[in-house]
């Protein structure tokens, strides 16, 4: 996709038009194309592509070998998204009750979506993933996505996305946010889901890139229409900071992430310092020190504080489980942050700490391993 989007007035106009209440679904899908942004249709009313034909349903098809694609039918959701104008005039000329989908990866975007769902809110190790949260914090008035977002941003020194004037911001039906960004950095980044038990770059704030899509602005459900918010209609590019959040929360592909590396003697003295030789438990803890130790060699992009985080929390399991005192717990992890990200001593504190924290409410079994 081009590095800029031009938008000529006449496609300004024919966006507003698609983002009324009284959308046309095949002006949004051709609207959409003519940005480079492929579509595919999507089940009136509802959010989700349309359903597969009858032979892509049975148990056991093989998207790799169908044929549908092919010939030019929807089935298989956003990999069947096109640029082809005849078959969106096929697809939404002869269905204008089908909404409109963009498939995220192909259009070159990183859509950034922040829900705004009333639920009890999760363990403080899953607000922000990676980022410790100590239980001196008083989260009251802590309720949704936006919130999470915003946090994140001011540890980050930035404005949160939900305030990004200068790119493309559309309003759901549910009252969520989706964020458009540019993807000019030509990284393949995952989706992910907030409020799922994998990657996560916030609670309630999903992540709509490679593998996914998001629903085009001015598509209208019962519960009403995804509006544009403000003047701007073009992404701008994703902001560095996102992006090294992004990266920081493992959503580049596992192959582009360094791989788990030998227990470096340092961090295995420290290890034995704090009483190591003991067994399993010692073990456990000299393998996820040596994934923050081995963070020296990457300054930036490893996922230091997630692995800081989540050696704080096993620690803090152990000490909850007897295999260690809070004490050594603490000095061995300060030791190995040390060596891998020297002078930020109170950043590190602050992660061992919620870790710690959050890992002494669950002592950590070793299924009576010596």
């Amino acid at each position: 996709m081009a590095a800029e989007l031009q938008v000529s007035r006449s496609d300004q106009r024919q966006f507003a038009r698609s983002a009324s209440v009284a959308s046309q679904p095949l002006t949004t899908a051709s609207w959409c194309a003519r940005q480079g942004w492929p579509v595919h249709p999507l089940a009136p009313g509802r959010k989700t592509p349309v359903g597969n034909c009858e032979v892509c349903r049975v148990q056991g098809h093989a998207r790799g070998g169908c044929d549908c694609i092919r010939e030019g039918r929807w089935c298989h959701g956003f990999h069947a998204a096109t640029l082809d104008f005849d078959r969106i005039q096929q697809w939404w000329g002869s269905r204008p009750d089908l909404g409109v989908g963009v498939a995220t990866g192909p259009a070159g975007l990183v859509v950034i979506d922040i829900d705004a769902h009333a639920c009890e809110l999760p363990d403080r190790d899953r607000l922000l993933p990676g980022v410790g949260i100590s239980a001196g914090i008083d989260l009251t008035g802590l309720a949704n996505g936006f919130h999470t977002l915003g946090v994140l941003a001011a540890l980050r020194g930035a404005a949160s996305p939900a305030d990004d004037e200068s790119t493309l911001r559309v309003r759901t039906p549910s009252g969520g946010l989706h964020v458009w960004y540019r993807n000019d950095s030509g990284h393949r980044w995952q989706c992910s889901s907030g409020s799922g038990g994998g990657r996560a770059l916030a609670w309630q704030v999903d992540v709509r890139a490679h593998g996914g899509y998001i629903v085009a602005p001015g598509t209208v459900t019962p519960a009403g229409v995804y509006r544009p918010v403000g003047p701007m209609r073009v992404p701008a590019a994703l902001p560095a900071w996102l992006a090294r959040e992004l990266e920081r929360t493992g959503h580049l592909p596992s192959a582009s992430v360094p791989g788990t590396r030998p227990v470096p003697p340092r961090a295995r003295q420290a290890v034995l310092a704090a009483g190591g030789g003991r067994g399993a438990g010692d073990r456990v803890l000299a393998g996820v020190l040596a994934e923050v130790t081995a963070c020296a060699a990457v300054p930036k992009g490893a996922a230091f504080s997630e692995k800081l985080n989540r050696a704080s929390y096993t620690a803090g399991g152990l000490v909850a489980a007897g295999h260690l005192t809070e004490d050594e717990a603490t000095r061995v992890l300060q030791d190995a942050a040390e060596r891998a990200r020297p002078g930020q001593q109170r950043r590190c504190l602050a992660i061992i700490r919620g870790g710690l924290s959050a890992g002494l409410s669950r002592p950590l079994s070793l299924g009576g391993r010596a």
